[in-house]
């Protein structure tokens, strides 16, 4: 009957994918604290998910809550931390590092796809390739490195083949939260909306929604409603009255100086020039899609 240990491995073999080591706690002290920029223990990736309470997992300058059926990925070193703040429930969670150029490939190629912070059901096959890991260190008393790199390749590829399964759900829906997204953005252009407000419409965290639109539409959110304003500002000066800082304002820039410094990136001439350069651009519009 497996019950709460951990296990770690010390060998210079770097031709092969070695677990570095293996666990299951319960944290109750706030102590519990680990920065991804002040471990002495550099060169592996860390798996880390949580069975029962909640910690916190701070990335990208984002803190993420973590609790029951959350895990984490991170490599040492990087800029992240995790660590507990003393509430009425432990936080419960199992663990595993590892080394090796393919357990690296395989972090950075799954944090791309679904973002540093993982969701799996207890049942997930995940989980359960992780037990049968454990098991074998702590019940079988299996040491060799070599028969403990196949048992964790086996681990990977259950965290691969879940991450696919996630990502084409994500996928699925890709499209319709980017189209949410623009239509936002569009309906808003005229207001000081920032990428924050966007990616809180989509209930996406910021930093995954930028890779989802950068992904879908070869450009970024804030070049969109760029876009979006230019156009709404051209079609402004030939079609209304208004004056040139009125229809700035309109259009959603900050100031008259910023809306000619973009205008004239844009179009090579100030807002003014266009608005009388009525024969060579007979437009009313022009789209930037």
């Amino acid at each position: 009957m497996l019950k709460q240990s951990s296990y770690g491995f010390r060998n210079d073999d770097t031709s092969i994918l070695t677990l570095d080591s293996i666990g299951w706690q319960t944290i109750n002290s706030s102590s519990y604290s680990f920065s991804g920029e002040d471990r002495p223990d550099c060169g592996h990736v860390i798996f880390q998910y949580t069975l029962s309470g909640q910690g916190y997992f701070e990335y990208e300058q984002q803190i993420y809550p973590m609790p029951r059926g959350t895990g984490f990925l991170a490599k040492v070193p990087s800029n992240h931390k995790y660590f507990y703040q003393t509430s009425k429930e432990p936080w419960e969670v199992i663990w595993l590092n590892l080394r090796g150029d393919e357990a690296i490939r395989i972090w950075d190629m799954i944090i791309d796809q679904e973002g540093s912070v993982l969701r799996r059901d207890i049942q997930s096959p995940l989980i359960q390739e992780f037990w049968k890991l454990l098991n074998l260190v702590a019940e079988e008393k299996v040491t060799d490195k070599y028969q403990l790199s196949l048992s964790v390749y086996e681990w990977l590829l259950s965290l691969i083949q879940t991450s696919g399964e996630i990502t084409k759900e994500i996928s699925a829906n890709s499209s319709s939260l980017i189209q949410k997204a623009k239509r936002f953005m569009r309906e808003h252009c005229a207001e000081p909306i920032t990428l924050d407000m966007i990616a809180a419409h989509c209930e996406l965290n910021k930093y995954y929604f930028c890779r989802l639109f950068q992904r879908s539409e070869q450009s970024t959110p804030l070049k969109y409603l760029r876009d979006r304003r230019m156009e709404a500002a051209i079609s402004f000066l030939r079609t209304t009255e208004l004056s040139v800082n009125e229809i700035g304002k309109v259009c959603g820039f900050e100031s008259p100086s910023y809306f000619g410094k973009i205008f004239r990136q844009y179009m090579n001439m100030t807002p003014k020039e266009y608005r009388m350069k009525k024969l060579e651009f007979p437009y009313d519009a022009i789209y930037y899609e």
